[in-house]
């Protein structure tokens, strides 16, 4: 599978396991930046990169690491066709993919400890939207979309 992802400053290092594990998956990686460890820089550039790389590509995902989550969710959630998800644990992981099919994973580097990073990664990449109810609703959140794109 391609994965975009990118990460600011607070999120380097957090990035680099993510890709690392990715990799050792044997998936398609496609890092976004930040590329240099230290140097502050602004989180919405990563946000739209990934956003928008994710939305022309309907088969890829999206990673997005930042201190929070919040800044990226709202960023990426701007571009038509991104749908960020901001998980803390392997439940709302899960929940993302299962019923919003969420197509970019967000997470906060203060929240979410090392350890449990790999193992959200995993859950929601092996966790497939279920459709039925949930597509209805999907289907509106679309719509929603249009209307603005008018």
């Amino acid at each position: 599978m391609k994965i975009f992802v990118g990460a600011d400053h607070r999120g380097f290092e957090l990035k680099k396991k993510v890709i690392g594990a990715l990799e050792h998956k044997g998936h398609e990686v496609i890092d976004v930046g930040a590329h240099t460890q230290g140097e502050v820089c602004d989180y919405p550039q990563f946000s739209y990169e990934v956003a928008t790389q994710v939305a022309k590509n309907p088969d890829s995902r999206g990673i997005l690491v930042c201190m929070s989550g919040i800044g990226h969710s709202i960023a990426a959630n701007k571009v038509p066709g991104a749908y960020a998800a901001l998980c803390y644990n392997k439940e709302a992981a899960a929940l993302s993919r299962q019923h919003n099919n969420a197509n970019i994973l967000v997470v906060g580097s203060k929240f979410v400890p090392e350890a449990e990073l790999l193992e959200i990664v995993k859950v929601w990449l092996s966790s497939s939207f279920e459709g039925e109810r949930h597509l209805r609703r999907t289907e509106q959140i679309k719509k929603i979309e249009r209307e603005f794109l008018k």
